[in-house]
């Protein structure tokens, strides 16, 4: 297991993402400030670890804090939690991390509980979100092992794994799960442009679990999937909204859609925090548009003309009809989702 971040006497620990697969390095975050410049900056990234993170910056803020009074503790809460939901406005995980420490702060608040005992509460509340995701991801794992192929090979998107969460993974968690069961299987990684999550990250920490890895440029899938070499696909989700339609990273729409041209089942893999039921269909999911920067340059060398259009949407939405199935730590969604996730949810 890859653990991403940790809670030290000192601050959060983070793993540094943007310094992966050639450095190992580690970032700590000593203040709310910090935690949301780790989370904007992309040295952690993933729903579900960025969730872990929010609810992190909210407990250190409130545990750092010198406020003497609830009132002026108040008005610090408020402008933490606005000032780390501001970081990045598509994965929904985010604002639920957010939401349960303001939630139980705000109970506790409202009950004039001492503040020394406020602050253990909520560092308390962020630390079993942490050991949550790693339990809610094992069981996501072993739900959608058996949807896989005894043998074969599976196309992923991004990364969705031990590095987007707490230690395990959502759609990595799934194929980690099937090896364990003994399927023997081999992953392609779409390498996942601009940023390259798949060529850095998940063929990293895949490597490093013995999981035969190949890394294939964003345009090669439809031609391999032709050729009868990838026998499904699996990716992660950022937010699902209430009738299954799901935001993943930029160029999932397309591997799904080539999916169902040639007949290979498409699974999303994500825990059940990252279902919006607020949220109708995927035409209403906001989608961050990131530093043009991250398309013109390169290792810090400028790869465009000076002055081009760039197109930079983090994320894309791929309708609910792509989609075979959504594997959750509840249980496995399938169509119609809307029917499947209201059913789950008022369980």
């Amino acid at each position: 297991m890859i653990p991403t971040l940790e809670w030290l006497p000192e601050g959060i620990n983070f793993l540094d993402q943007t310094k992966l697969p050639l450095e190992e390095t580690y970032v700590l975050a000593t203040d709310y400030k910090q935690v949301a410049t780790v989370i904007r900056d992309m040295i952690t990234r993933g729903a579900m670890v960025i969730g872990v993170s929010g609810a992190m910056g909210v407990a250190i803020g409130i545990d750092r804090s010198t406020a003497t009074d609830i009132p002026t503790l108040n008005a610090e809460v408020a402008e933490i939690c606005d000032h780390l939901a501001a970081t990045r406005p598509t994965a929904v995980n985010l604002f639920w991390g957010i939401g349960r420490v303001r939630d139980l702060y705000n109970t506790l608040a409202a009950a004039n509980t001492p503040i020394p005992e406020i602050k253990k509460a909520v560092v308390a509340l962020s630390l079993e979100m942490y050991d949550e995701d790693i339990a809610n991801c094992r069981t996501l794992g072993a739900f959608g092992a058996d949807l896989l192929p005894q043998e074969g090979t599976i196309l992923t998107h991004c990364n969705a794994g031990a590095l987007a969460a707490c230690g395990y993974g959502s759609a990595l968690g799934v194929i980690r799960a099937a090896v364990e069961k003994g399927h023997k299987i081999s992953v392609l990684a779409d390498e996942t442009r601009p940023y390259l999550q798949g060529a850095r990250l998940t063929a990293w920490e895949l490597m490093k679990d013995n999981i035969p890895t190949t890394v294939l440029c964003d345009n090669m899938a439809a031609s391999l999937m032709s050729k009868g070499r990838i026998q499904a696909c699996i990716v992660g989700a950022d937010r699902i909204a209430a009738n299954g339609d799901t935001a993943n990273k930029i160029g999932t729409y397309g591997v799904a859609i080539l999916a169902k041209e040639f007949g290979i089942p498409f699974y999303v893999a994500a825990p059940w925090a990252t279902l919006d039921l607020a949220t109708a269909t995927g035409d209403l999911i906001p989608i961050e548009q990131r530093d043009a920067r991250e398309v013109t340059h390169s290792n810090g060398r400028q790869m465009t003309p000076t002055g081009v259009g760039i197109e930079n949407p983090a994320f894309d939405v791929t309708p609910f009809k792509y989609i075979t199935a959504i594997i959750t730590e509840r249980g496995v969604l399938k169509a119609p989702f809307e029917e499947s996730i209201r059913a789950m949810a008022a369980q």
